[in-house]
């Protein structure tokens, strides 16, 4: 890895940060706070509101992390040649944003639906009513279940990350005994 991908190790980690950390704060404080609210209509209203705040960010964390991820592997492409194990590494990486990113794309896609029907309210924000509308119901269900799924999928981003630095570790420390 050059000197100069200091910038490009940088956008990965810190678009994958917010990435991660966006979301988990989204499904603990904003859809567990916005669950609170006494008036029914309220709850979906508030989560829809924090949730398009927060989308630009994190469709800029996204695109940041892929940016400085794409950088990363053109800069480290022969050293993935070479290691079967980073490029094994490197795939499963790659398989896991691709999914992450289709996971986070698709909860969009249903908190858009949910802040279209807002108006019929929830137990919570991704709790339907007994009396909701089964569209809303079917997208407050899904949502329940990906709101988890995001974090949990950048949280594997972010120790196979964790894991390549090592092995990048290993092989300058393997570099600088030979030299010696």
């Amino acid at each position: 890895m050059s000197s100069n991908s200091t910038m490009i190790r940088s956008m990965h980690d810190l678009g994958l940060a917010a990435w991660f950390g966006g979301s988990l704060m989204g499904a603990v404080g904003l859809n567990g706070a916005t669950g609170q609210a006494r008036d029914p209509q309220e709850r979906t209203r508030l989560s829809s509101l924090g949730w398009a705040r927060w989308t630009p960010v994190q469709v800029a964390a996204v695109g940041i992390h892929t940016i400085g991820g794409l950088g990363l592997i053109a800069d480290n492409k022969k050293r993935l040649a070479a290691d079967a194990g980073t490029a094994a590494n490197t795939k499963v990486k790659l398989g896991l944003t691709v999914a992450a990113a289709g996971v986070t794309l698709y909860s969009g896609v249903l908190g858009g639906k949910v802040a279209r029907m807002q108006e019929e309210g929830a137990e919570g924000a991704t709790e339907p009513s007994r009396t909701a509308d089964s569209e809303l119901a079917s997208a407050q269900k899904q949502l329940k279940a990906l709101q988890w799924a995001i974090p949990a999928l950048t949280g594997v981003l972010i120790v196979l990350a964790a894991q390549q630095g090592e092995q990048q570790r290993d092989a300058r420390g393997l570099l600088d005994k030979l030299r010696r």
